[in-house]
């Protein structure tokens, strides 16, 4: 699994421009964003500023301009507009370029190999902001949360990656945007002790058995026995239950597989 979204990650960091998302000059301007200004033929008019909380920026000439959730391009025109319109210039051609986003920024933590705030181009699938932070480390599981605040109230979506990328169609794959906290959360466990070679802790793929989790605990010592294998598994209330298992039995996360010592 962890294989699967390395590659994939790779893969859409290479074609990251190009994967159907917004455009940057459509993304809105936010505060905290630090914007470059130019004005075509008139040096004095360039201008370098960051948007203010309430969204506005002061501008030479016209005072000040509330470009917040604005795109870029339309923040262009207004500001252009508003020369001509105060009679300043006959034409202005103005761009803007966003020198330092603050506002579209999305946290990717966990078990990534560059945890950490990333700035956004528009909004992304969780595989691309995954790459951005270098991909899963070996650590890291199959499912993945986002969260995210909207009106005040906090959402959380668990996604399992696994799912997806075995479908073989990542058009399922969610998107991100603006401010969302993704966390790839940690491998699950079971755990093995008694008479095994190496009793511990071990990752837990799907479709893992008791005989395949006997088999990573290095196979049975000479005292022990596959008979009465017992499991120790938390209920829906929290309380640990030992039951009994056959070889073919599949495993939940952290279960403790138990071989007993032959007396015989």
């Amino acid at each position: 699994m962890r294989k699967i979204l390395l590659m994939l990650a790779g893969l859409l960091v290479a074609v990251l421009a190009f994967s159907g998302s917004a455009r940057a000059e459509d993304i809105p301007l936010g505060p905290g964003d630090v914007i470059r200004i130019n004005v075509y033929g008139s040096q004095d008019l360039t201008l370098e500023t960051r948007i203010s909380e309430a969204g506005i920026i002061s501008y030479p000439l016209i005072g000040e301009v509330k470009v917040g959730g604005m795109s870029t391009a339309q923040a262009e025109r207004k500001i252009a507009g508003m020369l001509k319109q105060g009679g300043y210039l006959v034409n202005p051609q103005v761009n803007i370029l966003v020198t330092a986003p603050a506002s579209q920024m999305i946290s990717v933590l966990g078990q990534v190999y560059k945890p950490g705030r990333y700035p956004l181009d528009g909004r992304r699938n969780v595989a691309d902001v995954i790459a951005l932070a270098g991909g899963v480390n070996p650590d890291g599981g199959d499912t993945i949360t986002i969260v995210r605040t909207e009106d005040g109230k906090v959402t959380r979506n668990v996604v399992d990656i696994y799912a997806i990328t075995h479908n073989g169609d990542t058009t399922e794959l969610p998107t991100v945007g603006a401010n969302d906290v993704v966390y790839v959360e940690r491998y699950q466990r079971f755990y093995i002790y008694g008479e095994v070679q190496r009793p511990g802790a071990y990752k837990l793929e799907r479709g893992t058995t008791v005989l395949q989790a006997l088999t990573l605990g290095g196979g049975l010592t000479p005292r022990g026995t596959e008979r009465g294998l017992k499991v120790k598994r938390r209920d829906a209330n929290g309380e640990l239950q030992e039951i009994s298992v056959k070889k073919d039995d599949l495993l939940l996360p952290d279960d403790i597989v138990y071989v007993k010592e032959s007396w015989f």
